[in-house]
């Protein structure tokens, strides 16, 4: 790997997992799997019961994963084996994605638990895919290598669920019985997809593995979270970026969820939005690759601000939202900055983490990431039932934007990445 040409295939490897696992976010978590469930699994249950068991499903999840992914990361970085983790967790999400297959009309605990346990795959494996940007890619090539990242998700999911949205309006020329059966089948595509795509960072990808026993990993991960918790103030510029992180990245979902809420309240039919996802998606690909070059041009903590400055715009736009083609508008403005903002926000954090100790960095990342959108929901039903107004309660998530952002503008990112290197030094 230490020829320019063998780099570059680690990078575009690495890259390719997004590509691979983006087609679960988007055809599973984001499409069909919802719908499916309320529609299907939930065949003759109240809405608001099936709505409940889903979210159950999903907290259950993502607090699963928030409270094990630093712990996770420690692991791994003790033991070298974050592509090794990253593959248990892949196996988790690809089996139990294309399990999914398998589960009958009614059959609605079965699909919430396999639905579970394949986001915790996908959630898991990315804490080790994102601490891998370390090793393929110098810190001035970060933003745009984690750029290149998110815009391949971007288009790889996109492809994918455009295929699958054909299976569904169209099922019999593809020989399926009926749109059922053609969800059942997504759900195996994005399996073999997931798995087939994922092959590349395991031959190209290179990783620093470090010798010696493997026993004693977890009490070994849980001690080496603990000297991080006690050298906060020794890297409180990067403590300082997760906080901002998490209150914009939590604006960020928020206003994502509004938007989906937002269209079927003025009436748009689920394929409405299935399209204006679908938009999201196109528009992304271009997009995260022209952030990662922006964030080259004029450093990723500007770029990130710029991306906050004009979500702040579609929450003022979102407020006054009243038609289909605004709605339209407001997925494309989306679409242009999401994964500019989650891909410079990846780069910025890989500067001002320890190399060696990546992977647990990257589980406290991750675990902000899982726990965004709780303060937007909640400051939305605060100001809605004030006011009396939905309107004013989608304004109130800018709030987030402001104070992320505010927080944000105090990081030294120069000062974040002394401080890492000084930790490094001392292994």
């Amino acid at each position: 790997m230490s020829s320019p040409a063998g780099r570059r295939r680690g990078v575009f490897a690495w890259a390719l997992y997004d590509w691979a696992n983006s087609a679960f976010a988007t055809t599973v978590m984001a499409g069909f799997f919802p719908l499916f469930f309320k529609q299907y699994w939930n065949a003759g249950v109240e809405a608001t019961v099936s709505t409940f068991r889903l979210g159950v499903a999903n907290s259950a999840a993502g607090v699963l994963v928030a409270l094990a992914a630093p712990v996770l990361g420690a692991i791994a970085d003790r033991g070298g084996g974050r592509k090794r983790s990253l593959g248990l967790f892949l196996s988790l999400g690809v089996v139990c994605t294309g399990a999914l297959y398998g589960v009958s009309q009614g059959g609605w605990v079965a699909a919430a638990v396999l639905y579970g346990a394949a986001v915790v795959g996908f959630s898991g494996a990315n804490i080790f895919y994102d601490a891998l940007l370390v090793e393929v890619a110098a810190a001035d090539q970060f933003d745009w290598v984690s750029a290149l990242g998110f815009s391949l998700g971007y288009l790889g999911g996109g492809v994918l669920f455009a295929f699958n949205v054909a299976l569904t309006l169209w099922p019999g020329a593809f020989g399926l019985a009926d749109a059922a059966a053609a969800v059942r089948v997504s759900f195996l595509s994005v399996a073999v997809w997931w798995g087939l795509f994922s092959v590349p960072l395991f031959t190209r990808v290179p990783e620093r593995v470090r010798r010696g026993s493997t026993a004693g990993l977890v009490g070994q991960g849980f001690r080496q979270l603990a000297t991080t918790f006690h050298g906060v103030r020794r890297l409180k510029v990067t403590f300082t970026f997760l906080l901002a992180y998490w209150i914009y990245i939590d604006g960020v979902d928020t206003i994502v969820r509004m938007a989906v809420d937002f269209g079927l309240s003025i009436g748009l039919d689920h394929k409405s939005l299935i399209t204006a996802l679908l938009l999201v998606q196109f528009v992304g690909f271009p997009a995260a690759l022209v952030f990662g070059r922006l964030g080259q041009r004029i450093g990723a903590k500007r770029g990130i601000l710029l991306g906050l400055a004009v979500y702040l715009g579609v929450t003022v736009w979102g407020a006054f939202l009243d038609s289909a083609a605004e709605f339209y508008g407001l997925a494309v403005a989306i679409g242009l900055v999401q994964g500019g903002v989650q891909a410079l926000s990846r780069s910025l954090f890989a500067r001002m983490v320890p190399t060696s100790r990546s992977a647990e960095f990257f589980g406290f990342y991750n675990m902000m990431g899982k726990f965004a959108a709780v303060v937007g929901p909640l400051l939305m039903g605060w100001v809605g039932l004030l006011t009396g107004s939905s309107r004013a309660s989608i304004l109130a998530v800018a709030v987030l934007f402001l104070v992320g952002g505010g927080l944000l503008l105090t990081v030294d990112e120069e000062a974040g990445r002394r401080a890492a290197l000084a930790l490094d030094a001392e292994r």
